[in-house]
């Protein structure tokens, strides 16, 4: 795997391709970042995809915030075209192996699925049964995830993660002023929504070998789940947001307690605002 990709990342045709990409197809090419430069000259897309590569350089991202709910705003960090185009050479890299891994209820930032596919796997797992759920929200998912954590998931070689992890420490430029970034990886970027998924990727097998593990006993002392139905629980998930169904009540309050755990080992936290039962 990793001799591909280092064979994908030299690739002429796969600059060319990235680059194309950033200046041509993505309405962000109107974009500029902290140098000011967008909608680049052919000649100068050229100078780019031939000087394009892994080199474990970055530069700051520019802060703009965009209208999330009535009295909040979503922050997005806008990266310079360059870094941009390499982003893009990252993911036509890392994409097909992750892929290969994702869980098969995970849907959000992944090629050919969709929220309409979620809903299908949630309609599946209730149609026949009527079961409790677990609806949660991750707090501020993008902007918290732990750096090591999420490095430490990469499982990739060291150029690649040493330019994954200046991507991650760039720092932010807002209104002329530096800013040190110490968690998280900023919306806006190309590659941050493969990041999360990365960094989220097994929650759902980590909920079902909890359930295997452990025999949880309801309020009147009997075994609620044998292992042989560890698998009946659902947990479907759409980027930060997902649900856990399972016909016990018992059972999805200790997973809610399991999950919380699950997630502070990547630095991030349910949003009580968002996740009921």
């Amino acid at each position: 795997m990793v001799r591909l990709q280092k064979i994908l990342i030299s690739s002429k045709a796969v600059k060319l391709k990235a680059v194309r990409r950033v200046t041509q197809d993505n309405l962000g090419k109107k974009t500029a970042g902290v140098d000011n430069v967008k909608n680049l000259e052919p000649k100068k897309r050229l100078e780019l995809a031939y000087s394009l590569s892994l080199d474990g350089k970055a530069s700051s991202i520019r802060r703009v915030y965009i209208p999330k709910d009535k009295n909040e705003y979503r922050p997005l960090g806008i990266p310079t075209i360059k870094d941009r185009a390499k982003q893009y050479l990252a993911l036509l890299a890392l994409e097909p192996q992750w892929e290969a891994r994702f869980e098969a209820n995970s849907y959000g930032f992944r090629p050919d699925r969709s929220c309409h596919d979620a809903i299908e796997a949630i309609f599946i797992a209730i149609n026949q049964k009527p079961k409790y759920v677990l609806d949660a929200d991750i707090q501020g998912c993008f902007n918290e995830i732990d750096h090591n954590a999420l490095l430490a998931k990469l499982s990739t070689f060291p150029a690649m993660k040493k330019q994954i992890e200046a991507w991650l420490k760039a720092g932010i430029l807002k209104d002329n002023v530096y800013l040190p970034v110490e968690k998280g990886t900023p919306q806006g970027s190309l590659i941050s929504p493969l990041l999360m998924n990365i960094a989220l990727h097994g929650m759902e097998q980590a909920v079902v070998e909890f359930m295997k593990s452990l025999k949880l006993k309801g309020p009147d002392g009997k075994n609620v789940v044998k292992r042989r139905r560890a698998s009946s629980i659902n947990i479907i998930r759409y980027a930060d947001d997902f649900v856990i169904l399972h016909e016990n009540e018992f059972v999805i309050k200790s997973c809610k307690k399991f999950i919380q755990n699950f997630l502070l080992n990547l630095g991030l936290k349910l949003k009580y605002t968002k996740t009921r039962i």
